[in-house]
């Protein structure tokens, strides 16, 4: 297949290279991506289940040089070691891991998308007096997500197979769920950022296959993720796709969980994976949902 040429600012964005930061979380280096001078305030990416920081790394740059801005690969996932079990609060305390290493000014906002966004829920939660503000991204409260159920019964994660190179494993990548509209330069970008080389198994060639750790799906999940957002005490802000998983009424619930106080912000024909088909148009509601909580005071919940 041939992908069309990138517009400018996707060009200019991945020709920003990041630096790479690793740090140690309960046994298992943690990679992560940072863009930006040291000393700014920070933002911290969070990808959803079975992505990597690469999502976010034609997005980051365009957060410089107001910010100092980090994409992780959480345990499993990504450059970053894996685990026996991979529960919720963990991949929470490898944010905050992230986020005091990363050389920021004062409390960072955590942005999640999917799977990342209940991961941005838990660390809200848990450490909501140490983040400016969290943003979840099509995490729909009241169902799982959609890697997750696709972990749990279907096939697509269960054995990630093995392919002789790099094309023909990138003619087999898929996004769950699968959506019409994505950019073809961005999944090219995000589809070759998964692949590891690794030795064939039976033929001892070199062969390439997906960076995941089919096993993220094994997780212990001790509270329903709608009572940990309700637990949330720190400034939230709720994205949803127009034609994605937050539907109208799931965003009237989670809305109601926080108190009916946090944002709940449409991003117009976007699908559920919204970096990969409306890109700029969530960089401008993250810029502007950030320009504002900068000058303005949070409005407190009641408990």
């Amino acid at each position: 297949m041939t992908i069309p040429e990138a517009p400018a600012w996707f060009r200019r964005t991945i020709a920003t290279r990041p630096e790479h930061g690793e740090v140690k979380v309960e046994g298992a280096r943690i990679n992560y991506l940072r863009w930006g001078e040291a000393g700014r305030p920070g933002i911290v990416f969070v990808h959803g289940g079975a992505a990597h920081a690469h999502w976010w790394s034609f997005i980051a740059p365009l957060f410089v040089p107001d910010y100092r801005v980090a994409a992780i690969d959480l345990s499993g996932h990504g450059d970053s070691e894996r685990r026996a079990e991979y529960p919720r609060d963990l991949w929470a305390r490898e944010v905050m891991g992230v986020a005091k290493d990363a050389g920021f000014a004062g409390p960072p906002v955590v942005v999640g998308h999917s799977m990342g966004g209940f991961v941005t829920i838990a660390t809200a939660a848990e450490f909501g007096d140490q983040l400016a503000g969290a943003v979840i991204l099509d995490s729909p409260v009241r169902r799982p997500d959609p890697e997750e159920e696709e972990g749990a019964r279907g096939k697509a994660f269960r054995n990630p197979k093995i392919y002789p190179d790099p094309e023909t494993a990138l003619r087999h990548f898929r996004t769950v769920p699968d959506q019409p509209s994505s950019l073809p330069y961005v999944i090219d970008h995000v589809a070759r950022a998964s692949l590891v080389c690794v030795t064939h198994p039976e033929t001892g060639a070199p062969a390439y296959t997906w960076k995941f750790d089919p096993g993220v799906w094994r997780r212990v999940t001790p509270r329903a993720t709608h009572e940990v957002l309700a637990a949330v005490r720190c400034r939230v802000a709720l994205f949803r796709a127009e034609h994605g998983l937050v539907t109208p009424d799931i965003g009237e619930y989670m809305y109601g969980l926080l108190g009916r106080s946090a944002p709940v912000i449409e991003i117009p024909e976007a699908y559920h994976h919204i970096m990969l088909d409306q890109p700029l148009l969530l960089v401008t509601g993250l810029r502007t949902l950030l320009a504002d909580w900068d000058h303005s005071i949070p409005r407190g919940r009641s408990t």
